[in-house]
């Protein structure tokens, strides 16, 4: 890079740093020639392991090969004698954590535009057999003209890798809160990882705080084993249908046997909302809160 009040790296002006980890800064950027606000991420290779550079290469193959509204735009890549730098697409709305952060939980409604979007996104995904690993409000970026108008993308594919059906992984990973408790036990895993952290998100999104929580890893994993059912806010349990209730739940199955599926989870009534429309489900709620008995348990296990 060059020196300077503000550093050029290739064709682009990098303006203000986005974030960094042990391994890669990201910036606000600028193309030199149109003034277009892009993101660069500069990734440093001698600070990754092989493992690490599995990942890169899977994300680099990946996204090179997609153009999904729903998935961040990588616009192209280069390199440098030590670090591999992504020009990706800017969004100017931040991330999904803030989003939540700033608005408090969101009705049913908006929480069905989001998980149809998200599942629109992770259909690639499925198509390309990739698992993200690391899905989470901070890694889902929105842009869009105003809150109207939201687009969702998925984004910071730094942990995804090819796990094709049938077939599972072993390697550690992803962000505590909304890892699938398979992988906190260091078992092997499956796709459905990416379903226990896309139920986690809809729950945060409908309660604004993530299910579960712990001190540590341990004591996270001891509270999502010893629950007997979701903790629901006792203000907005009344408030939803039970498509709802249902496909949250059954993406937050500790037994990844009984977790949906991607299919059935895009498949599912609450994505389509057709059932949901039909009739005054508050009528439908509360028989169905005493047939199943929701604030008791859930089809967990």
């Amino acid at each position: 890079m060059n020196g300077g009040a503000a550093a050029v790296v290739g064709d682009y002006v990098l303006k203000s740093k986005l974030g960094e980890s042990s391994s890669s800064t990201v910036w606000k950027a600028e193309r030199k020639a149109t003034g277009e606000t892009v993101v660069v991420k500069q990734v440093q290779l001698s600070k990754l392991n092989k493992h690490m550079k599995d990942c890169l290469d899977c994300e680099l193959g990946f996204l090179s090969s997609v153009h999904h509204p729903n998935i961040i735009r990588l616009f192209h890549f280069f390199q440098d004698d030590d670090s591999v730098f992504m020009v990706l697409e800017f969004c100017g709305l931040g991330d999904l954590a803030a989003y939540i952060r700033n608005h408090g939980r969101v009705e049913e409604k908006a929480a069905r535009r989001f998980m149809q979007q998200l599942g629109a996104g992770l259909e690639v995904l499925n198509s390309h057999h990739i698992v993200h690993r690391d899905l989470k409000p901070e890694n889902i970026l929105l842009s869009g003209q105003d809150d109207d108008d939201l687009v969702l993308k998925i984004a910071d594919f730094g942990l995804s890798r090819g796990i094709h059906p049938g077939k599972y992984a072993e390697t550690v990973c992803g962000s505590p809160l909304y890892m699938a408790p398979e992988v906190l036990q260091f078992q092997r895993y499956s796709s459905k990882v990416d379903m226990w952290s896309t139920g986690a998100i809809l729950f945060e999104l409908l309660n604004g705080y993530p299910p579960f929580h712990g001190r540590s890893n341990v004591q996270l994993l001891q509270n999502i084993k010893s629950s007997a059912h979701l903790p629901f806010s006792q203000l907005v349990l009344p408030q939803l249908h039970p498509d709802c209730i249902d496909v949250c739940s059954k993406l937050l199955s500790p037994n990844p046997e009984h977790r949906l599926s991607f299919e059935e989870f895009y498949g599912h009534r609450f994505l389509s909302g057709k059932e949901m429309e039909l009739g005054n489900p508050t009528h439908y709620l509360k028989s169905q809160i005493r047939r199943r008995d929701i604030a008791g348990s859930f089809p967990w296990l």
